[in-house]
């Protein structure tokens, strides 16, 4: 599927942002004129995390999805695609919680910036429990904000249930991932297997972050869930690759070229990198990996020599050949499918290159 330089594919949908940025903004500014007056200021922190930034792929994924079963404008979807972006503040600010996060987007997460506010404010109690459970709720307070946007599409009342329905199964199966994900946090590598990591990384990641969004977007094209079975197919597929991509940038791989630390190994998170090179590490080799999984306090020095082990045992490369097969297998599927409009799918494989060969 070479690239098309057609203005309906990936780069002409990045010009619906600026109104998926306004259909944000629309949205808080409602909310806060129905609000309590002392829960404004909080509703106001939602207000500027979301808006802070982001790459607003997902919200671009629906308006994709929409045009691949439609071949027309996307505008009807555009208030979904906001809705996309709700949901990704709600994942967000728990995941930033559950991971003890201090920074996000370029400034303090909610439950930091909570705390924060708590403290200057005098106020009596543990700021740092405060921080927390108001971050806790303004994360659920975004879950009303998507279904509005879901049900304010222009789109059929049929086809805007379908894409609720599909909001509700998101929501589960990404739950659902989270929750493996916690459990297998905290067991030996040894126990995990490289299917628990990929599960994963299907329920957790590539149904939100690719799957789901297309399909929301195409079934308030008015697609049938027939319809949708390569397309959902090649999207987890893609999902999973985009990652694995994640977790060789989140161990520090490609550091130079984003500045990012090798954050997930002291999280002590049991990536595909952890388990595949505990299968083929040497005693030595696990008791340096040891010395960094879950350690926030591990040197710089223990985290260079662990992700020198991830190297030597060849995890990095097998995790790269992973993606590789992942991405090929998503392609021909696309490339063979009666389903997926034959204008579209150069569409699809913008989407591909640009899930999988990123560097952020």
């Amino acid at each position: 599927m070479g690239r098309s330089r057609s203005l309906v594919q990936l780069a002409g949908l990045y010009r619906y942002v600026p109104a998926v940025e306004r259909e944000l903004a629309r949205s808080y500014a409602a909310a806060r004129r129905g609000a309590p007056e002392g829960t404004r200021p909080l509703l106001d922190v939602n207000r500027e995390f979301t808006l802070r930034g982001g790459k607003r792929f997902r919200a671009v994924l629906v308006l994709a999805g929409y045009h691949i079963a439609t071949g027309r404008d996307p505008s009807p979807a555009v208030p979904a695609a906001a809705g996309l972006e709700h949901f990704q503040s709600w994942m967000l600010i728990h995941d930033d919680i559950i991971d003890h996060a201090d920074e996000r987007r370029g400034g303090p997460t909610v439950h930091r910036s909570a705390a924060a506010s708590h403290r200057a404010s005098g106020r009596s109690g543990s700021s740092e429990e405060y921080g927390i459970g108001v971050a806790i709720t303004l994360g659920d307070l975004e879950e009303p904000f998507t279904v509005e946007a879901i049900l304010a599409s222009s789109a059929p009342p049929a086809a805007r249930l379908a894409a609720v329905e599909e909001y509700a199964r998101m929501t589960r199966l990404t739950a659902y991932g989270q929750l493996l994900d916690l459990q297998y946090g905290g067991l030996d590598p040894a126990t995990v297997r490289e299917s628990d990591v990929l599960e994963v990384h299907r329920l957790k990641s590539a149904v939100y972050t690719v799957a789901s969004p297309l399909a929301i977007g195409a079934l308030l094209g008015g697609s049938s869930r027939t319809r949708l079975r390569d397309l959902e197919a090649a999207a987890i597929d893609l999902g999973i690759a985009f990652q694995l991509r994640d977790d060789l940038l989140g161990a520090g791989f490609d550091a130079a070229a984003i500045g990012k630390p090798a954050n997930d190994l002291v999280e002590g998170k049991r990536t595909l990198l952890v388990v595949e090179a505990w299968r083929h590490a040497s005693d030595p080799d696990r008791a340096t990996l040891r010395r960094v999984l879950g350690r926030a306090d591990a040197t710089a020095d223990e985290v260079a020599a662990a992700r020198e082990v991830l190297r030597s045992t060849g995890s990095v490369e097998y995790s790269e050949r992973r993606i590789a097969e992942l991405t090929r297998r998503a392609v021909r599927r696309v490339e063979r499918s009666r389903t997926i409009r034959r204008e579209a799918k150069p569409l699809v494989g913008e989407i591909a290159e640009r899930l999988t060969r990123r560097s952020t």
